[in-house]
């Protein structure tokens, strides 16, 4: 089927390469650093992600930023030069600014380009729960979607991606400033391993607590079960910031809780988010109920505190 629009993903996205690499599809790059050192983010298709995490574990605290300016500008540039309308998934303005950066670059280069038609949606999700939607979006970008028709598409579809990972501890999302170091520390005193959970506005909030990894695995399991859309196709995207025996285990506790073997989509969690959540993290994200209506426990305390 003929193509009607083009996509824009990011490398926050954490698919491997080979998906995104594609006619049709552009990819805006991050930056991530150790020091002054600059790097990239290219889904892995050269860094090497042992080596990256390996650098934290022996002490560096690598750091990132919003996509750049001339990097968005190049990007959308070259999509403009294309010709069809196009529509760009942004990872979280929950916890980047770099969707807004990209708003405004876009009126740039539509000033400059003014028959070029470029939605940009926030997509209120990161990591490999942004790989949910994106990799339904270049499926349904294949059906034959207008830049209209997916634009509408991804603003509810976003909200049905769910997502609940397990980290080591809070404190290097407290370190980057994604959640408050009151709970931070609360997390390191209990010497538990948070599950964390993408609230629908695209910010970070603690869903539970496990006491060890082989708990933990099987509440992600337990969360899948208990919120998967049956009706969707048994997709589930998972990742791990180099713990991939983790990740594994993960998987077979799924398939034999499942009953049925899901399609699993494999990535090492990428240098922007591995630099937020540390090495460790085991990710689960899947098609499942609206997150629109959840709860998370942060808003559970917060209810009970003002004694609603």
């Amino acid at each position: 089927m003929k193509r009607k629009c083009n996509l824009i993903v990011d490398s926050c996205c954490d698919l491997p390469y080979d998906v995104v690499n594609r006619e049709g599809v552009y990819l805006v790059r991050f930056p991530f650093f150790f020091g002054e050192e600059e790097h990239l983010d290219d889904l892995w298709n050269e860094n090497d992600p042992h080596e990256f995490y390996e650098r934290i574990r022996k002490g560096e605290q690598p750091t990132t930023a919003q996509a750049s300016i001339p990097v968005l500008k190049q990007t959308f540039e070259e999509a403009a030069v294309d010709g069809l309308p196009c529509v760009y998934l942004s990872f979280t303005s929950g916890l980047s600014a770099s969707f807004d950066q990209a708003c405004l670059v876009a009126e740039q280069v539509k000033a400059e380009h003014p028959e070029f038609d470029l939605r940009i949606v926030d997509t209120f999700l990161a990591s490999t729960a942004e790989a949910v939607i994106v990799f339904e979006a270049l499926r349904q970008q294949e059906r034959g979607l207008s830049a209209d028709e997916m634009e509408k598409w991804a603003c509810e579809a976003r909200y049905f991606v769910n997502v609940y990972f397990m980290v080591e501890d809070l404190e290097c999302l407290h370190r980057g400033g994604r959640i408050p170091a009151s709970v931070a520390v609360v997390g390191s005193k209990l010497d538990v391993k948070p599950i964390v959970t993408i609230a629908s506005d695209g910010t970070l909030s603690v869903k539970g607590v496990a006491r060890g990894r082989k708990k933990g695995l099987r509440q992600l399991v337990q969360l899948y079960m208990d919120r998967v859309d049956s009706t969707a196709a048994p997709f589930v995207c998972v990742g791990n910031a180099d713990c991939p025996k983790d990740m594994k285990k993960m998987e077979e506790i799924l398939v034999k809780e499942a009953g049925k073997e899901p399609v699993f989509v494999e990535q090492p969690i990428g240098p922007v988010i591995g630099s937020h959540v540390g090495p460790g993290m085991v990710s689960l994200c899947f098609w499942g109920k609206d997150r629109r209506e959840d709860v998370s426990l942060t808003d559970k305390i917060a209810r009970k505190v003002k004694g609603e």
